[in-house]
C-alpha cells in the first residue's frame, strides 16, 4: 500500500467528521472525508484508501451498504473498517457488521486515544498486509519469468 494511503471518514454530520479528524490529527496519516455513503463509495473506487471510519445509520446508503459493497470488489475488499454508531449497543447490528468482515463497531462519542490506537494498529497492519502482496506478486513474476525464459547452454 503506498505511503500515502489515506483514511477516509465518513458521516453525515459535520461536527463528528470534524471531531474524527481532530482525533486522527497526532496520527499524521492523510485523511479525506466524505458525507454520505455515496460518496464513499467513490473515494473508495477512487483508491488509496487504506483505512475506513463509517457510520453506520445514514440517509440513502447506510454504512452496512458500503461494506456489503466494497467487500463484492477485489481492490476494496480487505479495506479495514470501523462502524461507528451513536445508538448504544445492538447485537443485531454487531452480528451483521462482524459478518462482513467488519474490524470493529466503536461508539459515539468516540474517545480520541482509544480510535487512534485502533486506527494506528489497523492501518499499519493494512499497510504491512498490502506490502507483503506486492512482494508476493514480484517474486511470482521473477519465478513465471525465470521458468519462461529459455534454457541457455543445453543442447538437444
Amino acid at each position: 500500500m503506498p505511503s500515502d494511503a489515506r483514511i477516509l471518514i465518513v458521516d453525515d454530520h459535520e461536527d463528528t467528521l470534524y471531531a474524527l479528524e481532530n482525533a486522527l490529527a497526532p496520527l499524521g496519516h492523510p485523511v479525506t472525508r466524505a458525507t454520505s455513503g455515496d460518496n464513499a463509495l467513490k473515494e473508495l473506487l477512487r483508491g488509496r484508501i487504506g483505512l475506513l471510519l463509517l457510520d453506520v445509520r445514514m440517509p440513502g446508503v447506510s454504512g452496512l451498504d458500503v461494506v456489503r459493497y466494497m467487500r463484492r470488489l477485489e481492490q476494496t475488499q480487505h479495506i479495514p473498517v470501523i462502524l461507528l454508531t451513536g445508538f448504544g449497543p445492538d447485537t443485531e447490528l454487531s452480528a451483521t457488521a462482524y459478518a462482513l468482515g467488519v474490524a470493529d463497531l466503536v461508539m459515539k462519542p468516540v474517545d480520541p486515544w482509544t480510535l487512534r490506537t485502533k486506527v494506528r494498529y489497523l492501518y499499519d497492519t493494512h499497510r504491512r498486509h498490502q506490502a507483503l502482496e506486492y512482494e508476493l506478486r514480484e517474486l511470482r513474476a521473477e519465478v513465471d519469468a525465470a521458468h519462461h525464459a529459455p534454457e541457455q547452454g543445453r543442447t538437444p
